[in-house]
């Protein structure tokens, strides 16, 4: 690379840094200005129009994209973890950072896997193939023959990343300025946490490689096999797995067979590790997999993954024989092993609430829709009358192992209502954890993360 062209790199760098550092003095004085005008109408009585105010936080918050769209994707799936018009404004985000250009990507391989790094492949494409919240996908071929997708992580994402985490922090402080039914602190470290092992592609790898193992025996899943040694910290290198997108397959109008085939086999993708090994891929947007021919499923991404103490997916099997004999004790058990504390009788009546919706179709031994109620409008209603009481109760503070878990369980769900599907899912579930052990979970659990090189997570 000629000296000139060093030239141009740096001055690209720089005016990506100095870009950011302007965005980010703009969110901060932008959610500065907001807090106060909340506080000023609460204050004085005021009327708050929490949508005029959701539209200010995006356009706020929406300069930074890139990971706080992820946060906001996972935020707009948990009840109240911030008010509906929020929640919702936050998820109309999109990533729009701009791709690197091939001369920036040179520059970036290079950094990666050393000056030789083209010998390394025998094809690289020089545009983009995709773009990730963090970074961008290329498509490359090994000397071996095979397709491989290389994930190139974006530029000083790690300050991006703590920048937008705070900017995170200002957003839920605005939102304990005036409603105390959710404390966020649990969700807020959560997330967190998750997003900055999301930096790590080298633990990413080994995560992939955990889900292979795992989901060795699933027929109709696939995960790709992680290339380590074009493998580092900010580029992850991993087998191509060719399929299409959910809508594309929705939108030429499969039949009902299909439709529940693909839930089946999304259900076993997500389910299987979490009854089984304690692990639940925490990010089920419709970016993270796709569909082959055969209706088997693709997992793309495992960023976001959550590792559990066998306890408590021993506590969530509980729950829901908790729920389906009306045994109180055990579903108190059930929320105080999940880290619920000070749970008064209502607290109890209303967390039970949140929960029937959730395990609802599990709970009934008939083929059925994930909702026959009013689908997405029931949802919100239920979450509305949760929130509520929340709120007249003083509030409740969730544990952070609640997030993903919600996440999934609610991601999935809307994934079903948009297949249409009809199935008995008791049958299915049951079919899943009949054998339950939590020892057994345990020893699995073990196993498999030493297999891999994966130290259990905070």
């Amino acid at each position: 690379m000629s000296d000139d062209n060093d030239d141009d790199f740096r001055q690209s760098e720089d005016n990506r840094f100095g870009g950011r550092v302007r965005r980010y003095a703009r969110v901060g004085a932008s959610a500065g200005k907001l807090a106060t005008r909340l506080a000023v109408g609460k204050v004085f009585g005021g009327e708050v129009d929490h949508g005029r105010y959701a539209a200010d936080l995006t356009a706020a918050l929406g300069g930074l994209k890139g990971p706080l769209m992820k946060v906001a994707q996972i935020l707009s799936t948990i009840p109240d973890a911030l008010p509906r018009d929020y929640a919702d404004a936050l998820a109309g985000l999109q990533a729009d950072a701009p791709p690197m250009g091939w001369l920036f990507v040179k520059r970036r391989m290079r950094t990666e896997l050393g000056a030789g790094w083209q010998e390394k492949f025998a094809d690289f494409g020089k545009d983009a193939a995709a773009a990730a919240s963090l970074g961008q996908v290329h498509k490359a071929t090994l000397p071996d023959g095979r397709d491989v997708a290389c994930k190139l992580q974006y530029p000083d994402m790690a300050a991006t990343v703590e920048a937008d985490l705070k900017q995170l922090r200002a957003a839920f402080a605005i939102y304990r300025r005036y409603d105390s039914a959710i404390d966020a602190e649990n969700i807020q470290l959560e997330l967190a946490a998750r997003l900055r092992e999301e930096l790590d592609y080298e633990r990413e790898a080994r995560q992939m490689a955990l889900y292979g193992h795992m989901l060795r025996d699933e027929a109709h899943v696939h995960v790709p096999e992680p290339v380590m040694d074009l493998t580092s910290r900010r580029l992850l290198t991993m087998t191509w797995l060719q399929g299409g997108k959910l809508q594309a397959f929705v939108d030429r109008n499969p039949t009902e067979a299909e439709r529940n085939q693909v839930a089946l086999n999304m259900f076993r993708a997500w389910y299987v590790p979490f009854y089984k090994y304690g692990v639940i891929h925490g990010d089920p947007h419709l970016g993270n997999y796709s569909l082959r021919d055969d209706l088997s499923v693709n997992l793309l991404d495992f960023g976001c993954i959550r590792v559990f103490q066998p306890g408590f997916v021993e506590a969530v099997i509980s729950l829901y024989h908790a729920l389906r004999d009306n045994d109180r004790d055990r579903a108190v058990a059930a929320y105080e092993s999940w880290g619920f504390t000070n749970l008064s009788n209502e607290l109890i009546d209303v967390l039970n609430i949140w929960a029937g919706f959730v395990y609802g179709p599990l709970l009934d031994d008939r083929e059925r829709k994930m909702e026959e109620s009013n689908s997405v409008a029931y949802g919100a209603e239920v979450a509305g009358k949760v929130h509520a009481e929340l709120r007249r109760l003083g509030g409740v503070k969730p544990p952070r192992e609640f997030v993903l878990v919600d996440r999934a369980a609610v991601g999935l769900g809307s994934v079903f209502l948009r297949l249409d599907a009809k199935v008995n899912w008791y049958r299915i579930f049951h079919d899943l954890v009949q054998d339950f052990d939590v020892a057994k979970l345990a020893q699995n659990q073990n196993e498999a993360l030493e297999k891999v090189g994966l130290e259990r997570p905070e």
